[in-house]
């Protein structure tokens, strides 16, 4: 596997300095760098940039055998394949100013490696220039190593009685302990006297962050100990290890549970309980299991990044679970890239190259000028998108070489695969059940852009929490191959169909009524008339009425078509458009009743010119006109509702950042689709007694067949509305979720 490999080659490395520093130690005259070095070729320029570092810090302590990278540059012509690192300028200044070379001038490296101290600029400051202003970046040290392999299970150190080792790497090992004072199992991590991790997390109070304790310093063994929170589940490479043997139909929440259970047992000092969180888990299918960890992981990174703190190590031996399955951040010691003193690319190996992003692995590169400052916290976010694609799959997301890492070949070749969108082809290995918005979130955290990614871990943690909420999951991200997922952000063909059915009902229903009606008080002439104004009303009103909410609606039209063909819109211009679409089908009502108001104008204005019509009779008309009206505005609404409420403004959301203050919005449409509903639920009450009010014995006969057409009709149609109500309703409530996820139920 490709992180045992490079977890072999850190080894390698390790060995090969320790082994050239005790050839220091143990010799009169200087050895012989070019005997340590290896004949490999991918590891040897590596290995040299390390040996030569343990060179210059032995040489220097004794003027007499001092050198400089001049001469290791004629000795050694492979260091100039590729401009060299700035951590071994680094180190030369360090070993020399500890030597108290009286000729150390800066001015000298600023003319010969401008580069390099452009990007060391932050780390050096000229005005005290003095060997305590020094870290070494050196691999190995021996005494530390030394002393790291005598500590063992069994061993009192301190306070600590160190009972099970846990864990161990090239540079530490941790313990489990029981603190002697405290009477508390502990963590404890023995680890070279190097880095900031105890001071970063204490900084740090998060409850998915493992919670530091305290530091102490074992200075004659160059060693410091950190003692931690007991988390006893293991971490989430033990559950990627139970992914890769479990087939996927049988990947549950369970396999979770099943990792950190056996970590829990083989520890022998807890057993695991049954909890809630526990049975909320196991009901989880996989790809739910991984949003619910990354969403946590996620809310862990916003809050150190609002904290000052980037992680830079993401990785899942990086991530313990808590007996309930609950993960926590561990492991903040990189001190991050050749760019600053106190890491070099070997830093990076044990399989944490693998997680980078390509402007962290870049910043690794001593070949490309990108610095520490050019990282921020979408950089831990596509970490964790790489951690997360792993968890689902069992592979990562890039198709990198053998050897992953272990050349400034491959670490190009590494950048080069990142700064492509990820391959069609391992976009397919993602599980048949992976929710599509969980598929999303991961290729956005993904892109090789890390402007197209998402902004904040918060805003990562909101879409991976939508993917455990089914209904919210559905609306936002509906599955691609269905109707809705096809037609989602093309409101026109749907709006314009939902729109011409309400109109299409009031119209026969006002046409089955009135007409016979006037067939008994008008002659043909006076029914000629009255059709000729109708072919006219629909032929003026229809296409003003369409053009003013063309223009009024236009956001709900164009911005949708927009998204689909790539364009980016403002917030201001989505949170419009958002807001546009929720209003739309109350546009639409709006204009359809004014048009049926003004149509029952001109329809009067003309009987009272062609015939003399009886008061009764005269509001009878009124009422069915009102009532088809009615008809008209309410079957609009709906199914406008329904279908921009399901279809498209979810797609608006997923577009932009939504705010809490839009729930407001959809409160408003919750209670203005009750009234609508009181509406339909009216309508054939009111047309019963409308429909025969004020009309003589003959001509309630005359209308009788559609009164009874209108109670049927109506019946089933309330059906109909009160079930789409419903939809609406449930809709609603998961897309106030998605809008204000921290709002109350």
């Amino acid at each position: 596997m490709e992180m045992d490999r490079v977890a072999a080659t850190q080894s390698a490395l390790t060995r090969l300095v320790a082994g050239f520093d005790s050839a220091w130690e143990d010799a009169d005259e200087p050895p012989d760098l070019a005997a340590h070095l290896p004949a490999e070729g991918g590891l040897r320029r590596s290995a040299l940039i390390e040996l030569i570092k343990v060179d210059l810090q032995h040489r220097w302590r004794e003027a007499r055998n001092a050198k400089r990278l001049a001469e290791y540059r004629a000795q050694f012509p492979e260091l100039d394949v590729a401009p060299l690192p700035p951590d071994l300028i680094y180190e030369e200044i360090t070993a020399r100013s500890r030597g108290g070379d009286l000729d150390l001038d800066l001015t000298e490296y600023e003319h010969n490696f401008s580069t390099q101290m452009a990007q060391l600029a932050d780390q050096l400051d000229t005005g005290r220039l003095t060997a305590e202003n020094f870290r070494t970046t050196l691999l190995a040290d021996s005494t530390a190593s030394n002393a790291l392999d005598t500590i063992a299970p069994g061993a009192t150190v301190g306070d600590f009685d160190l009972l099970i080792q846990l864990g161990q790497g090239a540079f530490a090992r941790v313990f489990l302990a029981r603190q002697r004072s405290m009477q508390r199992l502990v963590a404890v991590k023995i680890s070279r006297d190097r880095g900031s991790e105890p001071q970063t997390l204490a900084q740090l109070d998060h409850e998915h962050i493992v919670r530091v304790f305290d530091q102490r310093q074992i200075e004659e063994q160059h060693l410091k100990l950190m003692y931690m929170q007991y988390v006893p589940g293991g971490t989430l490479l033990g559950a990627l290890r139970l992914v890769r043997t479990t087939p996927v139909e049988k990947r549950t929440g369970q396999l979770l549970l099943d990792a950190v259970d056996a970590a829990v047992t083989s520890g022998g000092v807890l057993t695991p309980q049954p909890s809630a969180t526990r049975t909320d888990l196991a009901s989880l299918s996989w790809p739910e299991t991984v949003a619910w960890l990354g969403s946590r992981l996620a809310t862990a990174l916003d809050y150190a990044n609002r904290s000052g703190v980037l992680h830079r190590d993401i990785k899942p031996a990086n991530v313990l679970l808590t007996v309930d399955g609950q993960p926590k951040l561990a492991d903040f010691n990189i001190s991050f890239s050749t760019h600053i003193p106190g890491a070099s690319p070997v830093a990076y190996f044990g399989g944490s190259l693998a997680y980078m992003s390509p402007e962290q692995l870049e910043a690794c590169h001593p070949g490309i000028p990108t610095t520490a400052a050019d990282l921020d916290t979408r950089s831990d976010l596509y970490a964790l998108a790489v951690v997360l694609w792993e968890l689902l799959t069992g592979r990562l997301p890039f198709a990198d070489q053998l050897g992953i890492g272990e050349s400034d070949t491959s670490l190009t070749r590494m950048i080069e695969l990142r700064r492509q969108p990820i391959d069609a082809r391992l976009e397919a290995s993602l599980p048949p059940d992976c929710p599509q918005i969980l598929r999303h979130a991961l290729l956005t955290c993904l892109s090789p852009d890390r402007d197209d990614r998402y902004a904040s871990g918060a805003e990562l943690a909101q879409h991976l929490e939508l993917t455990l909420d089914r209904t919210a999951r559905d609306l936002v991200d509906p599955p691609s191959h269905s109707l809705r997922g096809r037609l989602r952000m093309r409101p026109m063909p749907v709006v314009t169909l939902s729109s011409a059915l309400g109109q299409l009902l009031g119209g026969l229903y006002l046409s089955a009524h009135n007409t016979k009606l006037l067939h008994l008080e008008l002659g043909l002439d006076g029914q000629a008339e009255l059709t000729r104004l109708g072919l006219l009303a629909a032929a003026v009103g229809y296409p003003v009425g369409i053009a003013l909410l063309l223009y009024w609606c236009r956001l709900v039209f164009l911005v949708p078509f927009g998204l689909r063909r790539g364009k980016h819109y403002d917030e201001q211009t989505l949170a419009k458009a958002r807001a546009d679409t929720l209003a739309c089908s109350d546009r639409i009502a709006a204009v359809a009743f004014t048009g049926w108001a003004l149509a029952l104008v001109a329809f009067l204005i003309k009987l009272h010119d062609i015939a003399d019509l009886s008061a009764g009779l005269l509001f009878n008309l009124i009422a069915s006109h009102l009532v088809a009206a009615a008809v008209a505005v309410v079957y609009t609404y709906f199914p406008v509702t329904f279908f921009v409420l399901r279809w498209y403004y979810p797609g608006l959301v997923a577009a932009g950042h939504s705010s809490p203050a839009e729930s407001v919005q959809l409160h408003r449409l919750a209670r203005r689709s009750r009234i609508y509903l009181g509406i339909a639920a009216s309508v054939p009450l009111f047309g019963v007694a409308a429909g025969v009010a004020f009309l003589d014995p003959a001509q309630q006969q005359t209308v009788i067949a559609s009164i009874v057409a209108l109670c049927v009709c109506g019946l089933f149609a309330f059906v109909g509305a009160l079930r789409v109500f419903y939809s609406l309703d449930s809709d609603l409530h998961a897309l106030d979720r998605i809008v204000n996820p921290h709002g109350r139920p």
